[in-house]
């Protein structure tokens, strides 16, 4: 089974509509952006743009070093798992994470990790977001 990660595909189209976020937290049912693991931050606006954050299923991911638990395990072909049931909420994958890609629920006080799931995607009505299908270590269609 092929491991899936989000790629941004074109920043510059983002328009900052959220529908990816909305798209996120619906698929747990939420009708807010509670809960959202992707988000998009304005950068001045439709004058200087959005940015769009996600996890990036790093091949290396610092927070899994900074977990003092072992909350996280290390996906396949990049990202993590979490093991909620071992996570005792700290923080410590909020604060290493280099892209702010990961967030706490804080009515959980766990923290909201990318599950790779793609439903985000299908919802960017700019093309923005995709989803990458990573085998053997390779990217491919």
């Amino acid at each position: 089974m092929p491991i899936k990660r989000i790629e941004i595909l074109d920043s510059e189209r983002c328009v900052g509509c959220a529908s990816c976020m909305f798209a996120c937290t619906r698929r747990d049912g939420k009708a807010s952006l509670e809960g959202t693991r992707i988000y998009v931050r304005s950068i001045g606006g439709m004058e200087r743009g959005f940015m769009v954050i996600a996890c990036r299923a790093c091949d290396d991911p610092s927070c899994l070093h900074y977990c003092p638990v072992d909350a996280l395990k290390k996906r396949k072909y990049g990202g993590v798992t979490l093991n909620k049931e071992k996570c005792i909420g700290c923080g410590s994958c909020v604060e290493a994470c280099p892209l702010s890609a990961i967030t706490m629920d804080e009515e959980r006080n766990k923290p909201l990790i990318c599950i790779y799931c793609g439903f985000c995607v299908q919802y960017c009505p700019h093309k923005v977001i995709g989803i990458e299908r990573v085998k053997s270590g390779s990217v491919f269609e």
